[in-house]
């Protein structure tokens, strides 16, 4: 079957998925938002929130964790606000922690499951308009340093990413090594954020929220550079 021929099928694999995705979605909506007056006044309660923690510490663990694992699958969907929940419910070492051990599982599912089914599943999210835009995945040559400074840079479509490697010669240990290097930055400007937050100490927590937006902003400007320069 030629590209073309693939093109319908694809399509329509793609909006079932969509279609179940955003119906699960505004489920949980739904439901959330039935008991979101009690859900707030107990995130409220730091104490408790830890409490319940301590209670579940292995539970609590897979629970985030497997959400972030989640998230970073569905690359649509932002990171940051599960990095704030685990700095705020683990504090800022083990919430790092939590985030990395679910960016490695995350990252190597999608790899490994790329490299096995190939474009048929990462055209079921990406159209192929999108892997023109990272060209320069092709370049083998220097593809890892380049993937790297990618994922380093804040504001980047990391998880996007995390697919079309899957796409490339790259090994499986590189790109945990680049996946999970990469989005310490981010996750770390997060958990410190939601740690602080959570220990009362708002002066902190500000200021590494003012940081985090300072990097975003700025790892915008140096994306789009970065793609200018690598199209010339």
């Amino acid at each position: 079957m030629d590209e073309k021929d693939e093109r319908p099928t694809l399509r329509r694999r793609r909006a079932a998925v969509v279609a179940v995705l955003v119906a699960l979605i505004a489920l949980l909506a739904v439901l959330c938002w039935h008991g979101l007056p009690e859900l707030y006044s107990w995130l409220s309660d730091v104490s408790a929130v830890r409490a319940l923690v301590a209670e579940h510490p292995v539970l609590s663990r897979l629970a985030l964790g497997g959400v972030n694992v989640l998230q970073i699958v569905c690359a649509f969907l932002p990171g940051e606000p599960i990095e704030l929940a685990c700095g705020y419910a683990f504090g800022f070492v083990e919430g790092t922690l939590v985030c990395l051990a679910a960016s490695a599982v995350a990252s190597g599912a999608i790899f490994l499951a790329v490299r096995r089914w190939g474009w048929s599943l990462v055209g079921l999210f990406f159209d192929r308009s999108h892997l023109e835009r990272f060209h320069w995945l092709h370049n083998t040559r220097r593809l890892e340093l380049v993937m790297l400074i990618v994922f380093l840079i804040p504001g980047t479509p990391k998880d996007f990413l995390t697919y079309f490697a899957g796409l490339t010669r790259m090994r499986l240990a590189h790109v945990l090594a680049i996946t999970t290097l990469g989005r310490i930055p981010s996750i770390v400007t997060s958990t410190v954020a939601a740690s602080a937050f959570g220990a009362g100490n708002y002066a902190l927590a500000a200021g590494a929220v003012v940081v985090a937006v300072a990097l975003a902003a700025a790892g915008g400007l140096l994306y789009r550079r970065f793609e200018s320069a690598v199209r010339e």
